[in-house]
C-alpha cells in the first residue's frame, strides 16, 4: 500500500509539474505574439505585404451629403465585449495614428449609416498596442454569427441597428468589399488574420433599423 501511494503521490506530482510548464510555454507565447504584432508596425497600405495590419486606402471618396455635421460615429458590438460606444472617427486608410489610437476608425470613401444606399467600412485592430484604445480590440471579430445586432449611433444620436449576415475572408487586394451593394444598406467590419496579418476578415450587416 505504502508503495502504492509512493507511486500515486510522485505522478501527481510529475502531472503538476508538466501543467505548470505548459501555463508558462502559453503565457510567453501570448507576450511574444504581441510584442511580435508590435514590431511589425501597422501598414495602412492596399499592398500585400503581410507584415502589417492593411486598411484599404481610397482616397478622400466623394463629398459627403446629409446627416450631421460632425462625422463621428460611435459602435457598439453586444457580441464583442470590448467595443462599447467606440469613437470612430472617418479617416483615410493610411491614417494609422487615428487606428493605433481608437478602438476602430470608419473608412473614408466609403458609407455612411444614414445615407439610403451604403456600405459603412468600419475597421479596427485585432491585436492593436498595450496601452491604447486599439489593444484586442476586434480580436474576437471572428466569432460573430448570423443574427448578431450591431449598433452605429451618428453625433446626432440617431441609432442604427444592423444585423449580420455574412462573415468571410478577403486578400488584402480584394477591394470590392468597399463598395455599396445595390439596394441595400450595409456594415461591413474588417479586422485581419493572425499570425501573420496576410488575409483579411471580414463581417457584414445589414441595416433593420433607425431610432
Amino acid at each position: 500500500m505504502k508503495k502504492y501511494n509512493y507511486r500515486k503521490s510522485r505522478l501527481k506530482s510529475l502531472l503538476t509539474s508538466l501543467l505548470s510548464l505548459a501555463m508558462i510555454a502559453a503565457g510567453i507565447a501570448l507576450v511574444a505574439s504581441f510584442f511580435f504584432a508590435a514590431n511589425l508596425g501597422s501598414l495602412a497600405t492596399n499592398s500585400s505585404d503581410p507584415g502589417g495590419f492593411n486598411v484599404p486606402n481610397l482616397g478622400s471618396g466623394e463629398p459627403v451629403s446629409g446627416g450631421p455635421e460632425d462625422k463621428t460615429l460611435k459602435l457598439t458590438i453586444p457580441a464583442m465585449s470590448r467595443v462599447e460606444d467606440a469613437v470612430v472617427p472617418t479617416v483615410p486608410g493610411s491614417d494609422t495614428e487615428a487606428l493605433d489610437s481608437h478602438k476602430a476608425i470608419h473608412l473614408q470613401g466609403t458609407g455612411f449609416p444614414w445615407e439610403q444606399e451604403a456600405n459603412v467600412y468600419i475597421a479596427g485592430h485585432r491585436l492593436g498596442y498595450p496601452g491604447t484604445d486599439s489593444f484586442l480590440a476586434f480580436y474576437d471579430l471572428d466569432k460573430l454569427e448570423d443574427g448578431d445586432r450591431i449598433y452605429v449611433t451618428d453625433a446626432s444620436g440617431t441609432r442604427y441597428t444592423y444585423e449580420v449576415f455574412r462573415e468571410f475572408v478577403v486578400d488584402p487586394s480584394n477591394l470590392s468589399v468597399t463598395e455599396p451593394v445595390p439596394g441595400r444598406n450595409i456594415l461591413t467590419l474588417q479586422t485581419c488574420t493572425l499570425p501573420d496579418y496576410s488575409q483579411r476578415i471580414i463581417v457584414q450587416a445589414e441595416l433593420v433599423e433607425v431610432a
